[in-house]
Parts: structure tokens; C-alpha cells; sequence
């Protein structure tokens, strides 16, 4: 893929239900390797995985989590759509805002484009309120800053430093 027309793209993954024989942590894994055989995107890093409780707080099993830097020549909308077939490929079936899932592919940003529309708001509009997001974004994009307010990963992280979350066991 040439660099002159990619844009980078960080997208959160996360999971709190098993999918047929695979658990949470295995479908996670499983989505970064269907994000790689994507075309027009290019896997560039992976975070760590992160074990965090659900928010807002349901009695759901916690949530593994983690983060993937990719490369792209799609449109925003494109992207969205192939990501949302890579969740139903893997069991996610959309019920109510904030269930527990199989599996959850968000778009955190793309480059620095701002949009909202009906089916996607760039950046993700809570994704700077959530330790889930913000720990394994500074694994793989530590110098990100949010194209809406322009505050850095360290600032961010400090808002949220009252969450639940922990790296994953192995």
C-alpha cells in the first residue's frame, strides 16, 4: 500500500462473551487477524490486551481489550462496514447500547477527520472517556492526540484514572 494516499486509522477491539469455542480473549485475536487479511488495510501494531470492567458498570464479565494501528486507502464508511462484517463473521449480534458481546470493533480515529453522521462520529465521541481505550492506544500510538480537543494521551489518561483495568493474563 503507498503511504502518499493511507490514512492512519486506530481501532479498539473488545469482547466480555465467548463466541462458539473461543473466549473473549481468543475472538479479540481472532478480529486482528481477519483485520489483516482485510484489503486496503494494513495492520501496523497491536496493543497489548487489557482486562477492564464493563462501563458503565453491569454485572456483565469483564472485557478484554486492546487496540490495533492500521493503514487505509478506505473511506471512513467503507471501513465502518467491513468492520462491522468482521463482528458479525464472529458472532456480534446488536441488541441494546452497552450489552455484553462477542465482539466490538470501534474506529477510535482516522488521521485527524472529524465527522458526524448518522452511522459513525469521528473521533470516537467517548473513547477519550475510557481507560479501556486510552491505556492500549498509548501502546501503539503513544504521540495520538484527539482531533477534537487536541489533548494528548497523558493528559487523557489522567481522566481517567479511577477505572477498573489491568493487562490481561497471558
Amino acid at each position: 500500500m503507498s503511504e502518499m494516499n493511507t490514512r492512519l486509522v486506530l481501532i479498539a477491539i473488545g469482547a466480555n462473551l465467548p463466541h462458539l469455542r473461543l473466549s473473549a480473549r481468543q475472538t479479540c485475536e481472532q478480529a486482528v487477524q481477519a483485520l489483516k487479511n482485510l484489503p486496503q488495510l494494513e495492520v501496523e501494531a497491536v496493543s497489548r490486551w487489557y482486562e477492564s470492567a464493563p462501563v458503565p458498570p453491569s454485572g456483565q464479565p469483564p472485557y478484554v481489550n486492546g487496540v490495533v494501528r492500521c493503514r487505509t486507502t478506505l473511506e471512513p464508511l467503507a471501513l465502518l462496514d467491513a468492520l462491522q462484517g468482521v463482528e458479525t463473521r464472529l458472532g456480534r449480534v446488536r441488541s441494546v447500547p452497552n450489552a455484553a458481546r462477542t465482539l466490538d470493533l470501534d474506529i477510535i480515529s482516522i488521521d485527524n477527520i472529524q465527522l458526524n453522521t448518522e452511522r459513525l462520529i469521528l473521533p470516537h465521541p467517548r473513547a477519550t472517556q475510557r481507560a479501556f481505550v486510552l491505556y492500549p492506544l498509548h501502546d501503539v500510538a503513544p504521540e495520538w492526540k484527539d482531533p477534537a480537543t487536541g489533548k494528548g494521551l497523558d493528559t487523557l489518561l489522567k481522566g481517567v484514572a479511577g477505572q477498573e483495568i489491568q493487562p490481561a493474563k497471558e
